[in-house]
């Protein structure tokens, strides 16, 4: 991750990515600089470009909720994005680091997952980590090396590459949902052990990474390719865990009567004649490879 803070380098990414044309500025001649300058940034929140400098060099890391509103607007941040610069500006005391007892899957939450045969589910802790997942769910990444963190999974796993139909969109959202998790908890250790590793051995989530997108998950639809039972179709929803805000289960689900329906049940019949028909409760905080 970068040397400088975390406020800063998130200002000067989302700057860097807008033109004077988006935001409603003239562009006068040929720019040293990607994006906006610094000083157009700070006219258009109604602060001092000194001010604003000191923002992005982190010489400043407290402004006020008005400055923090202004510069969300002179750099069009949805409201994720603009949750986001709001939990960047919070004194370390004031965030709510995520303690390592959230790595943890309740028994209820097992025994719950385990109950649901015929839908896929599994448990993610915040740096995207699989911390518990139900047969069917282990049946439908069958295809990978293995099935412990999304994020290695996306960029580092072969499988990675056929098994997402939209690859860029599931590579986007991957590190989005990453970068969402991150703002959390800066200090996070296993974030910043999962982030450096795929730095160094992926360039294309380092590119991603470097962007500054923020974006949790949806309820959204998503098109799979298994190499056994073929393109599934379904829909995908995700909760907060009560008791441990940081974990999240996903679920995904199929139309009845629909081909991918008839795909989950003979992953299910697979499952169940294998090994992995026994819930799995996974261990997080393993260090990441592609091997």
């Amino acid at each position: 991750m970068s040397d400088s803070t975390p406020l800063g380098d998130f200002l000067r990414a989302r700057r860097e990515a807008l033109k004077p044309q988006d935001v409603g500025l003239p562009e006068h001649g040929r720019r040293r600089v990607p994006g906006l300058r610094r000083e157009e940034v700070a006219l258009l929140a109604g602060v001092s470009s000194d001010y604003y400098m000191r923002l992005e060099q982190g010489r400043e890391t407290s402004p006020s909720p008005q400055v923090i509103d202004a510069i969300a607007d002179a750099l069009h941040l949805d409201d994720e994005a603009h949750d986001h610069l709001r939990r960047l500006t919070r004194a370390p005391r004031e965030r709510r680091g995520i303690a390592a007892g959230h790595t943890r899957v309740s028994p209820q939450l097992l025994q719950l997952i385990d109950s649901w045969p015929e839908t896929p589910a599994f448990i993610l802790g915040p740096a995207l980590d699989v911390l518990a997942h139900n047969a069917l769910a282990a049946a439908l990444h069958s295809g990978f090396q293995r099935f412990d963190n999304l994020a290695r999974m996306i960029f580092l796993d072969p499988a990675g590459l056929t098994f997402y139909q939209d690859r860029d969109k599931a590579a986007n959202s991957c590190v989005a949902e990453l970068r969402a998790a991150y703002g959390h908890d800066p200090g996070s250790s296993r974030i910043t052990e999962v982030v450096d590793t795929l730095c160094a051995k992926s360039p294309e989530f380092a590119e991603l990474w470097a962007r500054h997108e923020v974006k949790h998950k949806t309820q959204q639809a998503k098109n799979l390719a298994h190499p056994d039972v073929g393109d599934l179709q379904i829909q995908f929803s995700t909760f907060t865990v009560s008791g441990a805000p940081h974990q999240q289960l996903v679920v995904y689900q199929a139309e009845p009567a629909s081909a991918t329906a008839a795909a989950f049940t003979e992953l299910r019949s697979r499952a169940d004649r294998g090994a992995s028909a026994q819930l799995v409760q996974g261990e997080s905080g393993g260090a990441l490879s592609d091997t």
